[in-house]
């Protein structure tokens, strides 16, 4: 289902006894086309000075396309905030032309002003503001959006259609909705974790047991899977921004994590436990026997490793190593001694490469696996039954079983 906004703000202020103004006060969307429309004059400018043509669909396509990445991200229907921004080009195309023609009558615009990228720069920071605001649910009397839109060479016709575009903006009632209106489930994934989410190079496709899962929770729903490139340090931050609709790819369940989104049932349990050269295995049997000075501990930053380690490691050196992908090859070639990841990659990795080997028997801790979601109640219900069926049936126990180990 989807929301119109108009409705929604009016409701909001009834309840609140607010007004559409104090309800968006900051950054408000009437103030946010004006400014946006303003600048066309700036951009006239420019154009006429270095003999730009007008228009530039190719430029046009680029922000049309942004805005409705950016809608999604807000969880509003693109279809509206797509037509919004077409109707914004246009009547930034008509401003320009209004202010050419005027300077072709009574004089040239000043010689001097911003470059187009410095226009251009701000137009963007504009474009975000706007689908932001237009996501805040807000109410704007028309009388405000007249008196907002009352800006030199814009034809009341066109005026009239940028606040029938406002009208006709949504908000999904659920992310569920969402998915299911647009036909596209956005996976955020980093892979760098195999055997969860890999892929050999940051343009080549995404590999992976959870990158197989995505593709039939895709199915499960009816929609496309679209995968979106997260990474540990910014994992969260990606979640809360709207990025994409589900994180999947070896995620432990944490507290910190829970307190910014929902987490799906888990799906597999382990814990950390120690990597190493096979040569070494019989030095790192135990947590003291690897906290120990000229001890090498490597880490790839931003993940549950490296939490483990800042708080059970104190005298041995961490190692950081930027790129998951590469951490294993590191190991080997010597730049440290061992590595605490989960018991599950541990096995993999040792399984894929003879020189490698698991230290300890048993793990350090306790920790989940399970899929990472905003808190939308109706897409993790749906994501638990989904997922329990496939626990049920067996598919997860298969995918998850280890290769054997080369010889």
């Amino acid at each position: 289902m989807k929301t119109h906004i108009w409705r929604i703000g009016l409701l909001a202020c009834i309840l609140m006894g607010c007004t559409g103004a104090s309800l968006c006060a900051q950054e408000a969307l009437p103030d946010l086309l004006r400014k946006r429309l303003l600048l066309m004059e700036e951009v006239a400018a420019y154009k006429r000075r270095q003999g730009e043509a007008v228009e530039d669909r190719v430029r046009e396509a680029a922000v049309v396309e942004a805005a409705t990445a950016m809608a999604l991200m807000q969880g509003l229907n693109p279809v509206g905030v797509r037509r919004l921004f077409i109707t914004q080009i246009e009547a930034a195309k008509d401003i320009q032309r209004y202010w050419l023609k005027r300077w072709e009558q009574s004089g040239p615009p000043p010689r001097d002003g911003p470059n187009l990228e410095e226009i251009r720069a701000e137009l963007n920071r504009l474009g975000k503001a706007i689908v932001a605001s237009a996501a805040r649910q807000c109410v704007w009397q028309r009388a405000d959006l007249e008196s907002a839109l009352a800006v030199d060479g814009l034809s009341l016709a066109r005026r009239d259609e940028i606040i029938s575009a406002i009208a006709g903006l949504e908000r999904y009632d659920s992310r569920l909705d969402q998915v299911l209106d647009t036909g596209v489930l956005r996976v955020g994934t980093t892979g760098d974790y195999p055997p969860f989410t890999y892929r050999a190079s940051g343009e080549g496709p995404f590999e992976g047991l959870d990158i197989d899962l995505a593709r039939d929770l895709a199915g499960a729903l009816g929609v496309e899977v679209v995968f979106v490139q997260t990474a540990w340090p910014t994992l969260m931050d990606d979640l809360k921004a709207g990025r994409f609709d589900i994180a999947m790819g070896g995620i432990s369940r944490t507290l910190e994590r829970q307190r910014f989104g929902f987490f799906s049932i888990p799906y597999h349990a382990d814990g950390k436990t120690a990597i190493a050269r096979c040569s070494d295995k019989t030095k790192f049997r135990s947590l003291a026997e690897i906290d120990r000075p000229n001890v090498r501990v490597i880490v790839n930053p931003g993940g549950t490793n490296e939490k483990f380690v800042d708080a059970h490691i104190q005298r041995a050196t961490k190692v950081l190593h930027q790129d998951n992908r590469t951490i294993f090859e590191a190991l080997v070639s010597g730049q440290a001694d061992l590595m605490i990841t989960d018991q599950i990659e541990a096995h993999w990795q040792a399984a894929k490469d003879p020189r490698l080997c698991v230290t300890m028997a048993d793990i350090l801790n306790y920790q989940e696996k399970a899929y990472l979601l905003p808190r939308d109640m109706p897409l993790k219900a749906f994501v638990d039954y989904w997922l329990a069926s496939r626990i049920a049936r067996g598919d997860i126990a298969q995918l998850l079983t280890p290769p054997e180990r080369k010889p």
